[in-house]
């Protein structure tokens, strides 16, 4: 071999060495409710690499599909803030509507669904242009938020009115409501679109609905040796895509339950931190993530054998958690890279007779 080949080929292995190197592994993003920041953790180490401050008590977040913008809704703030995730920069607010506290994006990676416990509304807003394309009347202190995988259906849960509220995407009106048990907190559609999946906190149950009659077709109970009935309150949920389990975390009995989701029969309960709140899973479902309350950490869960196998430290009351693949994985190629933002960020709004809650 000649010498200009060997200085060729080890150029282009140090610079495919640098690439590999640069690669960003999936990064795990928590809300911090009572610190008003984000705590990221790297997918590989398992160790918070950065934090960044956000509005006032955070709560849901989500990313666009291409993992380059972060959404979060700060909800004593009143805003849904459009992050960058990788420097912590707000970008701009979007209107939101009051107290936002759960959001879901739609397919078109663009129209966002925003549930507003304090005015019993869902607002719609165009996430591109900034406005707000809707206001709808659903019931009492609207928590959870989901959008069929069609993207032709949007649904919220009302914590004091006990129902689902079903929500026709391309009419933005609301269509029909199922009665479910008390005080829903999250919902969740099965991969397929046919079931949702929606929790009571204080019932003390999961309803799985059928989508085409909006019906409850199972109502699942939950039970722990030693633990007290009323605190085992479900909260956030999460499906795998083959339709095989459902994890659904039970709040003060520091469990999540793992349910056999063709049968609707518990199969486990995972022991993990102190209040736990909400659930992601990573894009090749090998693992779970839990946000623990109380304290103060997230719960590192294998899928497989369905044990935890570390506790990550993060800020007070960690709520919300989003999964960021991957740069240069399928789900981080998708979509486009959003336009630059040519304008400022405008200040933070405030609500000057909001009180902090850190708990229901």
């Amino acid at each position: 071999m000649s010498r200009a080949w060997t200085v060729r080929l080890l150029l282009c292995a140090g610079l495919l060495g640098l690439a590999a190197g640069s690669a960003r592994a999936e990064e795990i993003f928590v809300s911090n409710e009572r610190d008003n920041t984000v705590s990221v953790i790297d997918g590989t180490s398992l160790d918070v690499v950065r934090t960044f401050p956000v509005g006032r008590r955070p709560r849901g977040l989500t990313f666009s599909r291409d993992g380059r913008t972060l959404y979060v809704c700060a909800s004593d703030s009143d805003a849904v803030q459009v992050i960058d995730p990788e420097t912590g920069a707000l970008r701009h607010n979007l209107p939101s509507g009051e107290d936002p506290e759960q959001f879901a994006l739609a397919p078109d990676d663009r129209t966002l669904f925003i549930a507003n416990e304090e005015n019993a509304t869902t607002t719609v807003v165009d996430a591109q242009t900034r406005k707000v394309l809707a206001q709808i009347d659903v019931g009492i202190e609207p928590e959870g938020m989901a959008v069929s995988p069609d993207g032709k259906t949007a649904v919220t849960t009302s914590e004091t009115t006990n129902m689902v509220h079903w929500i026709d995407v391309p009419t933005l009106s609301a269509t029909d409501a199922t009665p479910v048990g008390q005080r829903p907190r999250a919902a969740a559609f099965s991969a397929d679109g046919r079931m949702l999946w929606a929790s009571s906190e204080i019932g003390g149950t999961v309803a799985v609905i059928d989508t085409a009659s909006r019906k409850v077709v199972e109502t699942i109970e939950f039970a722990v040796k030693g633990i007290a009935a009323d605190r085992l309150q479900p909260v956030g949920i999460t499906l795998t895509r083959d339709g095989r389990f459902a994890f659904v975390a039970l709040g003060p009995s520091d469990r999540v339950a793992v349910i056999d989701a063709k049968t609707y029969k518990v199969v486990n309960y995972i022991l993990v931190g102190r209040r736990v709140w909400q659930l992601a899973m990573t894009p090749d479902e090998s693992r779970l993530f839990t946000t623990n309350g109380v304290s103060g950490d997230v719960t590192v869960i294998d899928v497989a054998t369905q044990r935890p196998i570390r506790s990550v430290k993060v800020g007070r009351f960690p709520w919300g958690v989003a999964v960021r693949p991957a740069a240069g994985t399928p789900e981080r190629a998708a979509g486009a890279a959003p336009s630059r933002d040519p304008d400022a960020a405008p200040p933070q709004t405030s609500c000057a007779r909001r009180h902090s809650r850190f708990s229901p």
